[in-house]
């Protein structure tokens, strides 16, 4: 009688380094998001462990990675207590910095009753994090599966991580947010994934139609990645591998909060990738982290582990 086969997360925990921002949430919850120059009352305010980097580690660690953080912390009343959170997620964290005499990243997140959200980032310690920086963490990712990079960090410390990742073998995934005009040299990854608004920031053009995904996802691979991933929240992912266009659906929820949905979705792809080797699973699976990530509040408070997301699967 054969043995059953064993889940993804049950045949492997790959390395998963995560090279990004480390900031501290304000959370502040209201009706509406206030046009310009209104002012509207909020319900609440919380303080909430995130920045883009930090999310995606904490996301990929709830899926079943091994993460290595890289970044930086200020030295102020912040810095250890999201450094204290990452560590309490088993995330480590050898290659956290801390910048002295500055502050840590904080993040302003207005969320209204929709879920939706307005972010205003103040960089701090993230401005910090440099090349030098990188070269001396290099050896973090020896063995290394997969380095997720993002923009809330100085461009020339992400792609000194990029080519460090390559030396290293690794797969590279490149979450272009906040969209910023992106160096080409940035593009030479594994896998870029914008949402619509940061698509069509880097390439222009209107993101409508299920056939303008696929469009726009066919002149970002002209950029350079080998694969690009546009999510689209409730109606799932465009993927386009340079040979062919699939739109992979996701599942409707009652969205509560989006702000970490990407992160979600970032930290299951690198995950599941690794352990599977299909970027087509990968991201099926990552759509139902998305889903439940923007089903819940906060933001790595909603992100889910991957029990959570194999019970939504099965």
């Amino acid at each position: 009688m054969s043995s059953p086969v064993p889940s993804p997360h049950e045949r492997s925990k790959p390395k998963i380094a995560v090279l990004g921002s480390i900031n501290m949430d304000l959370v502040i919850r209201c009706d509406h998001l206030p046009k310009p120059g209104q002012t509207v009352a909020a319900r609440s305010m919380t303080e909430v462990p995130g920045g883009k980097g930090a999310n995606q580690a904490v996301a990929a660690a709830r899926c079943g990675g091994a993460v290595q953080m890289i970044g930086r912390v200020g030295d102020d009343g912040f810095g250890p207590k999201l450094l204290n959170h990452l560590l309490e997620e088993a995330i480590d964290c050898s290659a956290v910095l801390t910048a002295q005499g500055c502050e840590s990243g904080l993040a302003i997140v207005s969320v209204e009753n929709s879920g939706e959200n307005a972010i205003i980032v103040i960089p701090g310690a993230n401005a910090r994090l440099s090349a030098e920086d990188i070269h001396h963490a290099e050896s973090s990712l020896a063995g290394c599966d997969v380095l997720m990079v993002q923009l809330e960090t100085p461009q020339p410390t992400v792609l000194a991580g990029i080519q460090a990742a390559k030396r290293a073998g690794a797969k590279v995934i490149l979450d272009p947010a906040p969209a910023a005009t992106l160096a080409e040299e940035l593009f030479d990854v594994d896998l870029i994934c914008p949402n619509e608004s940061e698509a069509t920031a880097i390439v222009g053009g209107r993101l409508e139609t299920i056939d303008d995904a696929a469009e726009i996802a066919k002149r970002l691979h002209a950029k350079g990645p080998a694969a690009v991933a546009i999510t689209m929240g409730p109606r799932g992912t465009m993927l386009y591998d340079g040979q062919t266009a699939e739109l992979i659906p996701s599942i409707k929820v009652d969205a509560v909060d989006t702000t970490a949905a990407g992160d979600a979705f970032a930290g299951a792809v690198a995950v599941r990738w690794a352990q599977t080797g299909s970027l087509r699973q990968a991201i099926q699976w990552a759509n139902l982290a998305g889903a439940l990530a923007a089903s819940r509040a906060g933001a790595q408070p909603s992100l889910p582990t991957h029990q959570q997301i194999d019970s939504l699967s099965s």
